[in-house]
């Protein structure tokens, strides 16, 4: 084991920041938006195909949203998703 002593480093409660992503603020929201549509999904309990039905969202995109691809998304379209929602 080593006996050295680490610093613990605080992050600044943006991960994408925190790794350096160019566009951080963007990715953080987007993965905020994103987690949100998540949970809707799962406490309606509506599948992709569902989703799509009330929505009118192809299912791909759901199922994108839910393996978290999100670069195909723009914060709008994200925001669109949440609100037919």
């Amino acid at each position: 084991m080593n006996d050295e002593p680490f610093e613990i480093v605080r992050g600044s409660g943006n991960v994408f920041a925190d790794f350096g992503h160019p566009n951080a603020e963007v990715e953080q929201l987007k993965a905020l938006l994103a987690a949100e549509i998540i949970g809707v999904l799962d406490d309606c309990a509506l599948t992709v195909r569902k989703a799509e039905e009330q929505t009118g969202i192809a299912a791909a995109d759901f199922s994108r949203i839910r393996k978290v691809k999100l670069d195909r998304f723009t914060i709008d379209r994200l925001m669109t998703i949440l609100k037919r929602l």
